[in-house]
């Protein structure tokens, strides 16, 4: 379990480092250069995130509790939700045009989703402190940038275009949950 909150606060510090201490994020960038200075904030969220998985599986396994078998069906439809939020972080479409910070708001759905089905210690811990990682990111942008500047609706084309590679992407991840990592994503 320490290697988990490790991973959670080291992630959540070189995320945070623009957002909440941009005088230190700026000396790194004159220090290093930009190029350099993002290298080593991806290579400190890269370590986060190995450590919190390393910490997770070797988690032991004590259950906070138990929900019925409908939050399964409600974690897989939040689940399409998220990957289509992830989606439409990078692109003009018809989310984006409705939502601010969809990336953010599509972790928040990731790991409700996750809470959902997963109610052991280590899960809540992980999930629920990237849920509280993202509500953070989400005050600190606001606060940083202000009013919002809506981005267009897209064309069909792209939003045709979110909807069928999101759509693939959730296969995927069905496919890799159920078969290679052996966490079934659909009830028997």
């Amino acid at each position: 379990m320490t290697l988990l909150i490790i991973g959670l606060l080291i992630w959540s510090i070189a995320h945070f480092a623009p957002l909440a201490a941009p005088g230190p994020r700026a000396k790194l960038n004159d220090a290093l250069g930009a190029g350099p200075a993002r290298g080593v904030m991806a290579v400190a969220i890269l370590v986060g995130l190995v450590l919190m998985v390393i910490g997770y599986r070797a988690s032991p396994y004590e259950e906070l509790y138990l929900l019925p078998g409908w939050a399964t069906h409600l974690n897989n439809l939040m689940m399409m939700f998220s990957v289509l939020l992830f989606g439409a972080a990078r692109s003009p479409n018809f989310v984006s045009h409705r939502l601010r910070h969809p990336m953010l708001r599509g972790t928040l759905a990731w790991a409700a989703a996750h809470l959902l089905v997963n109610g052991d210690v280590a899960s809540v811990v992980l999930f629920g402190g990237l849920a509280a990682w993202a509500v953070a990111c989400i005050i600190l942008s606001n606060r940083r940038d202000g009013a919002w500047e809506r981005p267009g609706p897209g064309d069909r084309k792209s939003n045709i275009k979110l909807v069928v590679i999101s759509g693939a992407v959730y296969i995927a991840i069905v496919l890799v949950h159920s078969f290679a990592l052996g966490y079934p994503t659909f009830p028997q």
